[in-house]
C-alpha cells in the first residue's frame, strides 16, 4: 500500500487527528491561554456548521483548533490537502513547483504558490548553528544564482562575473552533516565574518577556498586552511570544500530545474527549504514520514499572510 493511501491524506477528520498527534504530544494546548490537557472535543456537525477538529479550553472557555497559531491558520484549503502538500515538498529531493502542486492537489495556481511559501516558512530554522563545537571541521563557501534586479535592472546587459547575481553563503558541519545557509548582500569580510562568528564555534577548524574574504579566519577560529581552486587544487588531504559543493549542486539543480526563477525577496525561503531537506535527509537518519512530521512541527508559532505592509509575501 502506498503511503499516500493513509487516511489523513484523504479524510478531514483523520487529518486533524494526525496533526493533533504531532503538535500536541502531551495533550491539547490552548493557543489562547497556554493551558495543556484541559481541552474538550466538540463533535463535528457540518449541518450546524461545527467544523472538524474544534476544541473548547476547560480553563479560558475559548474555542480553538490545532491550526491556530500555525501557518495553516485561516486557510480555506482542507487540512488533508495541506498534509499532502507538506509530504510532497518534504519527500521531493529538489522540490515541487507550484504548477505541479496546483495540478496534483486540484487547487488554483495562486493557492498552490502561497501554500508552498507557507510550508517553506515552516521549514525555516532561525536558530544559530553552533557548528564545529568540540573542534569539528566546518566548510564555508558561497554560490551565486539568478539576477539581482537591484544591481542590474531588467533589460540591462548583465555582463560577466557574479556581481549581478544573488549571493548565498553556506556552512556545512562535517561531523553532524548539517548545513546552514543565508542570502547575503555582498561578500565583503565585514559582512561575512559576523555571520561566521555567530554560527561557528571558536574551537572549530574552518576550510574554504582561496577567496580573499576568508584570509583572516585563523584569527577567530582554532585553524583555517584552504585549497587554491584557481591553481587547479581542489583536495589536499582533508582540506577541501567538496561536501558543500555537493550541497550546492542539489540546491542549484532544484532552483534551475524545478523553480527556474526566484526574486530576491523570496530567495531566503527557498534556501530554507533546501537546507531543511539536506539537514533531515536519509543519511542523517531521517526518512520521508519523519521529515514531514518535522515540517509540521515547524509550522507552530509561525504565520505568513499573502500581503502585508511590506508586501512580505506578495508575488514577485
Amino acid at each position: 500500500m502506498s503511503i499516500l493511501s493513509r487516511p489523513y491524506f484523504h479524510d478531514e477528520e483523520a487529518a486533524f487527528a494526525h496533526l493533533e498527534q504531532v503538535m500536541w504530544p502531551n495533550g491539547t494546548e490552548c493557543p489562547h491561554c497556554g493551558v495543556v490537557g484541559t481541552g474538550v472535543k466538540i463533535p463535528a456537525n457540518i449541518e450546524k456548521r461545527v467544523r472538524y477538529g474544534l476544541w473548547k479550553c476547560g480553563d479560558c472557555k475559548k474555542q480553538f483548533t490545532v491550526r491556530v497559531g500555525t501557518v495553516f491558520e485561516a486557510s480555506k484549503v482542507p487540512l488533508h490537502k495541506w498534509l499532502q502538500a507538506v509530504y510532497l515538498m518534504t519527500s521531493s529531493k529538489k522540490g515541487v513547483s507550484a504548477h505541479q502542486m496546483h495540478r496534483a492537489l486540484e487547487v488554483t495556481y495562486k493557492t498552490a504558490w502561497f501554500m508552498a511559501h507557507r510550508i517553506r516558512e515552516a521549514m525555516k530554522d532561525d536558530t544559530l548553528a553552533g557548528f564545529g563545537t568540540g573542534g569539528g571541521v566546518v566548510e564555508v563557501d558561497e554560490t551565486f544564482i539568478g539576477n539581482d534586479r537591484n544591481v542590474k535592472p531588467k533589460g540591462e546587459k548583465k555582463g560577466r562575473g557574479y556581481a549581478h547575481k544573488h549571493k548565498v553563503l553556506s556552512l556545512v558541519d562535517r561531523g553532524t552533516g548539517r548545513a546552514k545557509s543565508m542570502v547575503v548582500d555582498d561578500l565583503k569580510t565585514t559582512t561575512l565574518l559576523p555571520i561566521l562568528r555567530e554560527n561557528i564555534a571558536r574551537e572549530a577548524t574552518v576550510y574554504t577556498d582561496e577567496a580573499g574574504q576568508y584570509r583572516s579566519l585563523s584569527d577567530d577560529f582554532a585553524a583555517h586552511d584552504f585549497t587554491r581552486h584557481g591553481a587547479g587544487e581542489y583536495v589536499r588531504g582533508d582540506v577541501h570544500t567538496n561536501t558543500i559543493e555537493g550541497y550546492f549542486s542539489i540546491f542549484k539543480r532544484g532552483m534551475k530545474g524545478v523553480y527556474q526563477h526566484c526574486g530576491k525577496k523570496h530567495l531566503h525561503r527557498y534556501v530554507a527549504e533546501f537546507e531543511f531537506r539536506y539537514n533531515n535527509r536519509s543519511a542523517n537518519g531521517v526518512e520521508d514520514a519523519d521529515r514531514s512530521a518535522l515540517a509540521l512541527l515547524g509550522a507552530k508559532g509561525k504565520r505568513l499572510t499573502y500581503e502585508g505592509p511590506d508586501s512580505k509575501a506578495s508575488r514577485a
